[in-house]
């Protein structure tokens, strides 16, 4: 039956029948005149207009609850409250650390001036940076730093999985508790779901170590807040003086996800010593007040918060991004590095659905004789973004771009250095979820001799993956390619 033909039945219907449809496209429309209305990116918007159209009853749904950021009434007048005290941390830092910039490329001044602006957060100098290329090391020293606390251990996570080398970071907690020290532990609500509800939280609450969910979920909560919005960042502040963060969440790899079929996950960390960690420490007590009880007076009182000496010569910008801090900011970040790459430009990430303007990025880089290699998994733990991933990838490789795909478990490092010289790194993926609706946390480190070791690190995941060739990728069935193109629609929600 044919569109004319079953509006024509339904107008001979009974009147409850027009009522419905009445109701139905005033509903689609409606929606969709919102979704214009805010002027999002034309790709996100027309994604959500066929996601709509497409599914007549689930797309609205999907769109009431995933479609808009709303973070919760509470949790957006405690955002609201922190932000003056916040702003007032920031602007002391620049006086914090000189920065030298004689030591370095002039484009990495402009680079960082950029993310200044956009952000808010400017480059510290004096910096003492320590790649951490295993889960092993990641948690041995960790559980040492945390062993030698004297005032306060910071840590905030995604996910928070009980089991292996987890279970030695929470008795390390439990010591350090009984030290004295002021131990907080903030974790995504969702990602860690069965960590706050099981008996290690509850022992770690027995022991005095505060333990609060970010972002709490629930299906009360769906009319109320967006639920996908995810606190995705991963900061550990010791004492004010020692920071980390990179792409690895507190799992022990052997006992996490091992019937997802992927492997491993594969991982990095940095560890800070120097300036920086105090931007760190801001962003980890800001995230706590705006989830806690606590009060913001008491934020200038934390341990956390006190100028550290210089430990080194690395020059380290902490970029936060997430829902209401300068939308779009840190994928204006990733742009402008990827557009001033001259040689190379090597990244690798878990999850590789670029948007449209780093896609165009990419393939310019390519085009103009930039060496570009993009890293990811041969397998990840969700079908629809491996889809959506692979529709992106022939239009890349066309234009040059190299895809490497990683078959040594679930490579999750996200990274990228640029010509070997400057490199960004922390637990943002190339995704339109991670740039626009997770929390994130991404350090820019404008520093060679880290930026070599980062990228003698990606080139051991290059020798461990297999490169796509072009000819047997365009020899995929049409089904395929079908499926592929489907996914590829939904891309800028995913």
């Amino acid at each position: 039956m044919n569109v004319p033909v079953c509006l024509a039945w339904i107008a001979s219907g009974p009147l409850w029948a027009l009522f419905g449809l009445a109701l139905y496209l005033l509903l689609h429309l409606g929606l969709c005149l919102r979704i214009v209305m805010q002027r999002r990116p034309v790709g996100e918007s027309l994604a959500w207009i066929f996601i709509i159209f497409a599914m007549p009853f689930l797309g609205p749904a999907a769109y009431l609850v995933l479609g808009e950021l709303r973070l919760g009434r509470r949790r957006a007048l405690r955002a609201i409250h922190i932000a003056q005290p916040i702003r007032e941390l920031l602007e002391e830092l620049p006086g914090r650390s000189r920065v030298d910039w004689s030591r370095t490329e002039h484009r990495f001044k402009s680079l960082a001036e950029m993310s200044w602006r956009t952000i808010g957060v400017p480059a510290m100098g004096r910096n003492h940076v320590e790649l951490i290329d295993s889960w092993q090391q990641a948690f041995a020293r960790l559980i040492d730093d945390i062993d030698q606390a004297q005032s306060t251990v910071h840590l905030e996570f995604y996910i928070w999985n009980e089991g292996g080398e987890a279970d030695a970071v929470a008795a390390a907690l439990g010591r350090a508790r009984a030290r004295g020290v002021v131990c907080r532990v903030l974790v995504d609500d969702m990602g860690s779901y069965r960590f706050l509800r099981g008996a290690q939280a509850a022992e770690l609450r027995s022991a005095g170590v505060d333990v609060q969910s970010a972002l709490p979920g629930g299906l009360w909560r769906v009319p109320f807040v967006r639920i996908d919005l995810r606190m995705h960042r991963k900061i550990v502040v010791v004492d004010g003086r020692i920071a980390y963060t990179g792409s690895l969440n507190l799992v022990d790899p052997r006992y996490f996800k091992q019937d997802a079929g992927v492997g491993q996950w594969v991982d990095a960390m940095v560890r800070i010593e120097g300036p920086a960690v105090e931007p760190l420490a801001i962003t980890f007590l800001s995230d706590w007040f705006v989830e806690s009880d606590d009060q913001a007076d008491e934020l200038s009182e934390s341990g956390d918060l006190r100028p550290q000496p210089a430990r080194g010569q690395a020059i380290v910008q902490v970029l936060p991004s997430g829902p209401g801090i300068a939308g779009d900011a840190v994928e204006h970040v990733l742009l402008t590095a990827v557009y001033s790459a001259r040689s190379e430009l090597v990244l690798t990430t878990p999850y590789f659905v670029p948007s449209d303007p780093l896609r165009m990025g990419l393939v310019a880089a390519a085009r103009r004789g930039v060496k570009v290699i993009v890293v990811v998994p041969a397998r990840v733990d969700s079908r629809l973004v491996r889809y959506a991933s692979r529709a992106l990838q022939g239009e890349l490789m066309e234009a040059g771009v190299r895809i490497a795909a990683f078959g040594d478990g679930l490579l999750h490092t996200k990274s990228v250095t640029i010509d070997g010289e400057h490199c960004l790194f922390g637990s943002v993926n190339l995704d339109p979820r991670s740039f626009r609706l997770n929390f994130e946390i991404l350090l820019a480190i404008y520093d060679r001799p880290f930026a070599e070791r980062l990228r003698a690190l990606q080139q051991s995941y290059i020798d461990r993956s297999e490169l796509v060739d072009l000819q047997s990728f365009r020899q995929r069935s049409q089904l395929q390619q079908g499926i592929e193109s489907l996914a590829r629609l939904a891309s800028p929600v995913l």
